[in-house]
Parts: C-alpha cells; sequence; structure tokens
C-alpha cells in the first residue's frame, strides 16, 4: 500500500469525533490543522453561492485558494460536504 494508502486507511480507522479530533491534532501542527479547516470553510461558502472575492476576504485567504477549492468542487470531490 502507497503512503496515501495508509493516510486513507488511519482516517478510516477513527470513527468517533474524539477519536478523530485526537489523530488529527496528533498528525498535523495547528497551522495545518487551521489550514484544512479553512480549507472546509472555502468549500461549504462556495456551495452556498458566495462570491469567491466575498469568501478571499471573510477567511483572510488569496482569491486562487478559493478558485482552487472552486475547481476541486467541480469535479466532484466534496460530495458529502
Amino acid at each position: 500500500m502507497d503512503k496515501v494508502g495508509e493516510l486513507v486507511q488511519a482516517f478510516l480507522k477513527n470513527k468517533t469525533r474524539s477519536g478523530m479530533l485526537l489523530f488529527l491534532k496528533g498528525i498535523l501542527t495547528p497551522g495545518e490543522l487551521e489550514e484544512l479547516s479553512t480549507r472546509l470553510q472555502i468549500v461549504k461558502l462556495i456551495k452556498a453561492g458566495i462570491p469567491h472575492q466575498e469568501i478571499a476576504r471573510r477567511l483572510k485567504v488569496g482569491v486562487a485558494t478559493v478558485t482552487r477549492g472552486s475547481r476541486e468542487l467541480k469535479l466532484g470531490r466534496f460530495k458529502k460536504i
């Protein structure tokens, strides 16, 4: 199994909110955890129809970061969010 596959398996083993939170805090730095949380918010705001410029302003990220989230959304990678 490749490294990404092993990471996916590790995520899947954490079936509770508390277990997942402990795992995330253990594997990610506080900055990385914040970055992932921001990316999730980007996707949610795009889905809510908020303009890219507004999302960038609200979350204090670049428009390119928002555009990347939009592109991934169009590829169908966030169907369960």
